[in-house]
């Protein structure tokens, strides 16, 4: 499900609104996540909330960790600091020389790694659409199924039929008005069988 209706009517169907149904509420989107991407998204009650929310977002101030399964075996933490323009397709890419992109730093570090694959928490400073599948894909480790960045034959994509990327921590502290908390999302039972094949084989 789309996070905000989306423009033609197949997609006009979301999170947003279903929320909004069930609380009998307006409810705002602070940030959005990709259609296939699972776990935690922040919504506000009202508006000064959505407003000092997306702040602190853009500011970076808003802690956001997520697993992934990867291409590849992750031996060692990354820091990908890769500006990122949008190319074609809306597909972002990093930028060449002499462009002007947007700043992008992702940080990967490793937490089980496998024959062909490596199951790695990934933690954006920044906020760019796509940005951890584009970082990873640069660097050698797109998502296990990725129909964007990754390229064919790189790894085995029956593991699981979606990109393989959860949100699975949000941690929201010192912003005026709100109460600190972290949240959390347990791992989805899709990316907990890809695991066990991983470790199968």
């Amino acid at each position: 499900m789309l996070v905000i209706p989306g423009r033609i009517e197949e997609d006009r169907a979301s999170l947003r609104d279903e929320v909004s149904r069930q609380l009998q509420q307006r409810v705002w989107v602070v940030h959005r996540l990709d259609r296939d991407t699972s776990g935690i998204l922040l919504l506000a009650l009202d508006a000064p909330a959505h407003r000092a929310l997306s702040i602190a977002f853009e500011a970076g101030r808003i802690e956001k960790k997520y697993w992934a399964l990867v291409n590849g075996r992750v031996l060692k933490p990354l820091d990908l600091d890769l500006p990122l323009v949008e190319g074609r397709r809306h597909r972002m890419r990093p930028a060449r020389a002499g462009e002007r992109g947007k700043a992008a730093r992702t940080l990967v570090r490793s937490i089980e790694v496998f024959r062909n694959a490596s199951w790695i928490e990934a933690e954006p400073l920044t906020g760019r659409t796509h940005q951890i599948r584009a970082h990873l894909a640069q660097a050698g480790h797109p998502l296990l199924t990725d129909p964007v960045y990754a390229r064919e034959g790189t790894g085995p994509e029956a593991v699981i039929a979606r990109t393989p990327l959860h949100a699975f921590r949000v941690s929201v502290r010192g912003i005026a008005g709100l109460s600190d908390q972290e949240v959390e999302s347990p791992m989805p039972s899709d990316m907990e069988a890809a695991l066990a094949r991983l470790r199968a084989e």
